[in-house]
């Protein structure tokens, strides 16, 4: 089995819980006890656009640092 860092997992059941979450808002079985509809709705978007930004930024290669680690996993033959 795979051992994941902390922060990998983290992010990972906070995507499921995004997911999950944004499942029971399209079946109308609210998870939140709020009153408004519409706020409940963009709220439940809102987590889930950002939580899915976040999954993706952090587990791919974006930014210059990571880039940089790509290359030194490459020349180490650590990476495709």
């Amino acid at each position: 089995m795979t051992k994941l860092d902390k922060g990998t997992l983290i992010r990972t059941v906070v995507l499921g819980v995004a997911f999950l979450n944004q499942i029971l808002v399209m079946f109308d079985m609210s998870p939140l006890p709020i009153e408004s509809e519409e706020l409940e709705q963009f709220l439940a978007l809102l987590f889930t656009i950002a939580s899915s930004i976040i999954a993706w930024f952090k587990n791919n290669y974006i930014t210059k640092k990571g880039r940089q680690q790509r290359d030194v996993l490459k020349e180490k033959g650590l990476a495709k």
